[in-house]
């Protein structure tokens, strides 16, 4: 046996039941990332009919709009790997948390659309750090034995901001009458659902300060004691810590920093694994899902539900994605990762072509036939429940793990400024197609779910119970 694999089994033994609190405890900080990642890519559900009222502007229009922030999400992604690596993971988590925080006064405090515009791009940069940061600091923090389950809270901190952000706009629109222009506390309505997210980003802030840095940043500038002890702080103290360390070095001195021309090779530009670690997503943003929590209420209202219950709609799918992640973070170390990919593909079919089925009914008295209008509804929970069961962790806690080391933070932050170009390209589409064709979106959005089944099947390797140093 090598003395790779038994460190790997030593560290494995060492994260013993006691320590499992204190690893949770970090791992759970730092989703707080995932946490306002949700918040703020589903809170502006709450604000899109105000924002097109008050601005006077159309679908186009409105796309660009809301999905601008997008666009920083992909620079904010792609940069944060190599801004951790520099400075260290806790500092990026930092910067996040006052972006997010400068973010939400902009844009609860806009002076004009150009300038709600660019506050909402600076949102965006902190969502696409964080969506790099959470995952890559858990898999380097987390035990080898806990990693899917640790690594699955990035996705159920992105649900419950999804769901708090619902509830949070819910209440406040009915604060307001029922109208999201409605005036509260001076502003309105849709003015303070987006600005009630400094009190996460100020809370996302202080809880960097509490929880330590990545063991493998510190032994990569040299802080092997520090390195050690928090180690013995997440792995146990009775494991061969000096085995573990010496682990990480060895496999750290045998790269080099990873850099963008490290992804090159193959003869398809980006190496094999990249193009994967790509795929898979593309394929989670092209199913559609941001539909659903960036224009739900707007959805509904467009085939004739009450603009309140449309809102209480949003609300419900964001506890079925709650439901849908604790059914993943229970079952993906106990199943895996590629047989839960293909059974949320398979259910995700299945909802979207019955939403697709629904909606190529013609409205009656401005409503959808009861049967479909019921269809659409209950449809639209299966598509969101097999998505958030699936997909939703899957893909995060893949991305964190499949890379060599050599090229994982990188590799990263390429696959998950993809994932942000693909969701700009659902969100900025959605109003315009919707318009020309409600039933025949939900088709496409269909056809790219039935394909990751072939995907995962040929491409997508397991990596549950591996250690991060085993990849490549």
């Amino acid at each position: 046996m090598t003395s790779t694999v038994q460190a790997q089994k030593s560290g494995a033994r060492a994260a013993r039941p006691e320590h499992l609190g204190r690893v949770t405890f970090i791992a759970a900080a730092a989703a707080m990332g995932g946490f306002l990642f949700g918040y703020d890519s589903s809170v502006i559900n709450g604000a899109v009919e105000a924002i097109r009222d008050r601005y006077g502007i159309g679908s186009a229009g409105l796309a660009q709009v809301i999905a601008i922030a997008l666009i920083g999400c992909a620079i904010g992604a792609a940069t944060a790997g190599r801004i951790a690596d520099r400075i260290g993971r806790i500092r990026v988590m930092q910067i996040a948390a006052v972006l997010f925080t400068v973010s939400a006064v902009g844009s609860a405090l806009p002076f004009a659309l150009w300038d709600f515009a660019l506050w909402r791009v600076v949102g965006g940069f902190a969502i696409g750090m964080a969506s790099v940061i959470g995952p890559a600091y858990i898999a380097e923090v987390a035990p080898p034995a806990y990693r899917g389950r640790l690594g699955s809270f990035q996705q159920a901190a992105i649900v419950i901001g999804i769901a708090i952000s619902q509830l949070v706009n819910w209440a406040l629109l009915n604060g307001a009458g029922g109208d999201q222009r409605g005036k509260l506390m001076g502003l309105e309505a849709w003015q303070v659902m987006l600005g009630v997210m400094v009190v996460p980003a100020v809370l996302y802030g202080l809880l960097s300060f509490v929880i330590p840095e990545s063991p493998r940043f510190l032994i990569s500038v040299g802080r092997h004691e520090r390195a050690r002890e928090i180690l013995a702080e997440v792995e146990g103290e009775h494991g061969d810590l000096d085995a573990r360390v010496n682990e990480i070095e060895h496999a750290m001195k045998s790269e080099h920093k990873s850099a963008f021309k490290d992804l090159l090779g193959g003869g398809f530009f980006f190496k094999p694994v990249v193009w994967i670690g790509i795929g898979l997503s593309v394929f989670q943003q092209f199913v559609g899902i941001n539909v659903a929590f960036y224009y739900s209420s707007t959805l509904w209202q467009s085939v004739g539900v009450d603009p309140t219950d449309s809102f209480f709609y949003s609300f419900t799918t964001s506890i079925i994605n709650i439901v849908g992640t604790v059914i993943a973070m229970v079952f993906v170390d106990r199943v895996g990762r590629k047989p839960l990919a293909l059974i949320g593909s398979i259910g995700m079919v299945v909802g979207l072509a019955l939403e697709a089925w629904a909606f190529s009914y013609h409205l009656v008295d401005g409503k959808l036939p009861a049967a479909q209008g019921w269809t659409a509804l209950i449809a639209a929970h299966v598509f969101v429940l097999f998505f958030a069961l699936s997909w939703g962790v899957v893909v995060w806690v893949m991305l964190g793990e499949m890379f060599p080391n050599k090229i994982r933070a990188a590799a990263l932050g390429v696959a998950a400024s993809a994932q942000w170009i693909a969701n700009w390209a659902i969100t900025a589409s959605f109003p315009s197609l919707s318009d020309w064709n409600l039933s025949a979106t939900y088709v496409i959005y269909t056809v790219f779910a039935a394909l990751s089944v072939p995907f995962v099947l040929k491409f997508v390797k397991e990596t549950k119970g591996k250690a991060l140093e085993e990849m490549g």
